[in-house]
């Protein structure tokens, strides 16, 4: 009997690769660019399983294409949005993602986005190289002060609790505005509960961003949310790019309504080297590296693994986002 058919959208990490070729026909995508769209229907008629990234659009079209052979996809991600997880659910086809793996390594990257962009480390970098810097001045790249400032998560999931807690150790008083409240989350850490995001935007020095993508928190910070900030504020967005209006972004920095941004998201992605928010020094902007440590993107490609492989034994799948698929499969 020939084994099953798996197509990963990315070279994965040796230890990935190893699990799934060892019970799999695993063909990986060698280029560092994605397929096209016309490679990644083909293979969705063709294989029994797909192991896709967030830039990979898994949408109803995708899963017609692979009816009747599809079984699985695998996002290589906590996310989803680029997966029609109806679509997936009615053609009986299960579709993963990687909770629980990336959350310290994101929380890291936030604090450093606010680290960076308060203390203008990029800035100062690039003028060193350049030959820019020339003597030092009690003026010269003025930032802002992180310990006991006040920062707002804007989502206390998992990465928004792990924000927190690195800015305690700062001494920063933290607020929060999430679907629920957690009382017993703010009775352990100190958290100050906002009932709206109103309230949680005008309290805070910085404001770090972690809501999921959904039509509701699409442009969740626009013009009228930014100009509730303080003229002093940074805003850090390590969750998804269009959770935030780039453009009124921009403005609202050029136009000192806020003073500085650390994006590791961004709308379109990436950003395209004209685009203005990129001639603003107090905004810092990193390539979507949230989770990119060895460690961790070891450890996302390895769940996503396991999750291929148990859905094709027919057992458990460690992290199904639509165990009705499996029921209709």
């Amino acid at each position: 009997m020939p084994m099953p058919k798996v197509f990963a959208t990315r070279v994965l990490p040796r230890e990935a690769q190893e699990l799934l070729a060892a019970e799999t026909d695993l063909e990986v995508w060698p280029d560092h660019t994605k397929p096209s769209r016309e490679v990644l229907l083909e293979r969705a008629g063709q294989c029994d399983a797909l192991l896709t990234t967030i830039e990979d659009a898994g949408d109803s079209e995708l899963l017609e294409a692979g009816r009747g052979r599809l079984k699985v996809v695998a996002n290589f991600a906590v996310g989803y949005n680029n997966i029609d997880v109806a679509s997936a659910t009615r053609l009986g086809v299960a579709v993963s993602n990687t909770p629980q793996v990336l959350e310290k390594t994101t929380a890291d990257l936030a604090f450093a986005l606010i680290m960076a962009t308060a203390r203008r480390v990029p800035e100062g970098d690039r003028d060193v190289r350049a030959g820019r810097w020339m003597n030092w001045h009690p003026l010269s790249y003025v930032g802002r002060d992180i310990h006991g400032a006040t920062l707002a998560i804007i989502g206390l999931g998992q990465i928004g609790l792990e924000v927190a807690k690195r800015a305690l150790g700062f001494d920063m008083q933290v607020c929060y505005h999430s679907r629920t409240r957690k009382p017993n989350l703010e009775q352990r850490y100190g958290l100050d509960w906002r009932p709206n995001l109103a309230l949680a935007l005008r309290a805070a020095d910085y404001v770090s961003i972690h809501t999921p993508l959904s039509p509701e928190t699409h442009h969740l910070i626009g013009r009228r949310e930014l100009e509730v900030m303080k003229p002093a504020a940074i805003l850090v967005n390590t969750s998804r790019g269009p959770v935030v209006d780039n453009m009124a972004l921009y403005e609202a920095v050029r136009d000192g309504v806020i003073w500085g941004a650390g994006l590791d998201v961004t709308e379109p992605e990436p950003l395209p080297p004209d685009h203005p928010l990129l001639t603003l020094p107090t905004v810092v902007v990193t390539p979507h590296i949230g989770s990119a440590s060895t460690q961790t993107r070891t450890a996302m490609a390895v769940l996503a693994a396991r999750n291929i492989l148990a859905c094709l034994r027919g057992e458990p799948m460690p992290s199904c986002v639509n165990l009705e698929a499996l029921r209709r499969g």
